[in-house]
């Protein structure tokens, strides 16, 4: 496929389509005058990804300017509380020799008053993770440091030493060993904070003395933190270890002056993620999710705990309670913020295909009195609200808006608007208001509408429907049913990577079902899924289907099923347990769970999803026999969630023992697409490309009997 500049929408395109800007991201100043996002764009090769900041008007009224451009890209924008912004970038430092080695990501300033953007922190694996406190000078970075160095200093010439000698052998003594897409160790995660008050406007080259917090371990792997608002603590999630070579996640507070550390939460029964520090630095609001087994799915809440007390040096013993808030709401926090005055929680979740802002408001006598909370959907729009911001009069709170109608986008919620429309409980939800955002939405090919049925079980199940605009009873559109991930999950929000509008532009009609174990429905609709993935999550997406195919925009006859992930799984089990779909393309799918259980990343968690017998009675490998569909397999070998022997299993039994094997010359209708450097998600821009050119030309053959056309290349 060339690129066409006449094509109607970039969606009729891959190239073009590669070329759209992506939004990402989003900070707000302390005074509240000033909003960064960051826009994705094509490097110059064509072959990956820069980034850039830029800033938006919180008002809706100046256009979105570019604040920085670099080949290297800049991320992670924070404010720190003088009003500069601080970000991550690898580029190199105008004050450096240049250096052999391609540089580390290092903290950058670009002060609030103009000028140019000054390095003011480096580490030699590179920092991440920047915060800053909103009411202090005080920011804090984590930054990778070899477990035999006690500070950055030894680790410089640790890592050199390595270099010299090409080690790259890691010494394990604890779970897990690798997380999605890269091997973990043998450098592990450090906190250090330092005190920004030399900073002036635009002037001074003076870096920051980063003091440690944490030493050796992995306890800040994938860590979630804040800094309280004066700076005087960091609060973070803590990972210990659990029977059974699993991990769990506690909260702690750690003092930024002395590194003492206090424990905040330490629930043997949940995990606790998402911390958020109220404006008068008193109480942690926080995610927590229960532990699961195999009988019963998880229980996500949202959990209030005081800041201060807790024991020191990280025992347990003599911390401050937590309390579950709104026990009874049900739905699954995925984000919180706290309002200014402390009144209440701005939350997220999700709800019916869609991820609403909610407000939970507290008793007359405020947080920790233990009276009874209300939780109030605020947003109307259909769509799914991330990076939430709260102005600092708590007036309005500012957020990404996204859904399959359009890519992430900034927007602003009059929170005064919405408490005006009534007394709590009765208030009815606003609409969002668009900002001038550095990307403008694309126009799409079609339509997007929504459906719904139920199940024999007296279950219902809505999903959306992307439909080419000229579909129609004379003209009906081919079927694609997507299936998503997770399983925890649900098709609330535009993706890059699965992307609806790239079928509609070529004449298919897309289905987007949230079956059973979806999020947004209730803690019943996942249970009913629970530790059954081949029996209500299957009978629902065949409901769905049977329903979509009865509407007069529906060709039945030409239909096939597509996966990614869990996707994949029950793209997988589909293909073992109905004929009705024309092909089967199956992503990074799990095949042999008995196989797959060991070997995937986070094992622990998976032992507590099913038990040995479940697993067997749920594998699609049982069903191979009866597999009679054209299958095409997508793995890459990166990808350490569902390792790639689930790929090369399915492939390989696929060829020898399905209802439609390899003939005596190896001739097969099936396909395996494999991306040997890919991980998960296959996201460098032209291995993407090839995925979509891949899979329709796959498509093309078994669903609308075309001669596939496929790049010369491969």
């Amino acid at each position: 496929m060339t690129s066409d500049d006449d094509a109607p929408t970039p969606f009729d395109d891959l190239d073009r389509y590669l070329e759209l800007p992506r939004v990402g991201g989003l900070a707000l100043s302390p005074d509240g005058t000033r909003l960064v996002t960051t826009v994705q764009t094509l490097d110059a090769k064509r072959t990956g990804w820069t980034t850039a900041l830029w800033e938006v008007d919180p008002a809706g009224v100046a256009p979105a300017r570019r604040l920085t451009r670099s080949r290297k890209g800049e991320s992670s924008a924070v404010f720190a509380a003088s009003g500069d912004v601080l970000f991550t970038s690898a580029r190199p430092d105008p004050d450096v020799a240049k250096d052999e080695e391609e540089p580390k990501a290092a903290l950058w300033l670009l002060p609030a008053g103009g000028g140019e953007a000054r390095v003011v922190a480096t580490a030699p694996g590179g920092v991440g993770g920047v915060l800053a406190a909103r009411a202090a000078d005080v920011v804090s970075v984590s930054a990778p440091v070899l477990p035999g160095a006690a500070g950055l200093s030894e680790d410089e010439a640790l890592r050199k030493d390595r270099t010299d000698r090409q080690l790259s052998a890691v010494l394990h003594s604890g779970y897990p060993v690798r997380y999605w897409d890269h091997d973990l160790g043998p450098d592990e995660p450090r906190r250090f904070a330092a005190v920004s008050s030399g900073w002036t406007g635009g002037g001074g080259d003076a870096r920051l003395e980063l003091r440690q917090l944490t030493g050796p371990g992995r306890q800040l792997d994938e860590h979630d933190a804040v800094l309280t608002p004066d700076g005087g603590a960091l609060v973070t999630t803590w990972s210990v270890a659990d029977p059974g070579a699993a991990r769990r996640g506690t909260l702690v507070a750690i003092d930024t002056a002395t590194g003492a550390r206090r424990v905040l939460v330490d629930d043997p029964d949940a995990d606790a993620f998402g911390p958020a520090v109220s404006a008068d630095g008193r109480w942690v609001a926080y995610v927590s999710e229960t532990i699961t087994t195999p009988e019963h799915a998880p229980v996500i809440r949202l959990g209030l705990v005081p800041l201060g007390g807790g024991a020191a040096g990280g025992d347990p013993g003599g911390g401050p309670t937590p309390e579950i808030l709104a026990d009874d709401w049900d739905r699954w926090p995925t984000s919180v913020e706290w309002l200014p005055d402390g009144s209440g929680l701005v939350v997220t979740a999700d709800e019916d295909g869609r991820g609403p802002v909610f407000l939970l408001t507290f008793g007359p006598a405020g947080p920790g009195s233990g009276e009874p909370v209300t939780v109030e959907r605020v947003t109307s729009d259909d769509a799914s609200f991330t990076d939430v911001q709260v102005a600092p009069d708590g007036a309005a709170l500012y957020a990404l808006r996204t859904s399959y109608a359009a890519p992430a986008e900034p927007v602003r919620v009059d929170l005064a608007a919405f408490v005006a429309t009534g007394p709590a409980g009765e208030r009815t939800p606003v609409a969002a208001d668009t900002l001038r955002g550095p990307v403008p939405a694309p126009a799409l090919p079609g339509v997007l509408t929504e459906v719904e049925t139920t199940t024999a079980d007296g279950a219902r199940v809505r999903a959306w429907l992307a439909l080419p605009e000229a579909a129609d009873a004379g003209a009906p559109a081919p079927l694609l049913l997507w299936i998503h991930g997770g399983p925890l999950s649900t098709w609330s929000a535009w993706s890059w990577r699965w992307n609806p509008w790239l079928m509609v532009a070529r004449g298919y009609a897309v289905l987007l079902p949230d079956p059973a174990l979806s999020t947004g429905y209730g803690q019943d609709f996942v249970q009913r899924g629970w530790g059954a993935w081949g029996a209500a999550p299957f009978t629902d997406l065949m409901a769905i289907t049977d329903a979509v195919e009865a509407l007069p925009e529906i060709d039945a006859s030409r239909t096939a099923a597509m996966g990614g992930s869990f996707g994949g799984y029950m793209a997988n089990w589909v293909a073992g347990h109905t004929d009705r779909f024309r092909a089967i393309v199956t992503h990074a799918s799990l095949w042999a769970l008995d196989q797959f259980g060991p070997t995937t990343d986070a094992a622990y968690y998976w032992s507590r999803e099913m038990t040995p017998e479940m697993a067997e009675a749920n594998s699609p490998h049982r069903f191979v026999g009866d597999i009679r569909t054209p299958m095409l397999v997508v793995h890459g070998d990166k990808d350490y969630r569902v390792p790639i022997g689930e790929g090369l299993r399915l492939w390989q039994e696929l060829l020898t023992r399905s209802g439609l094997p390899a003939d005596d010359d190896g001739g097969t209708v099936h396909r395996f697409l494999y991306f040997p450097d890919e991980n998960h998600w296959v996201l460098a821009p032209q291995h993407a490309k090839v995925w979509y050119q891949v899979v329709l030309a796959f498509l093309a053959q078994h669903v609308l009997d075309e001669e596939p056309e496929l790049p010369a290349f491969l």
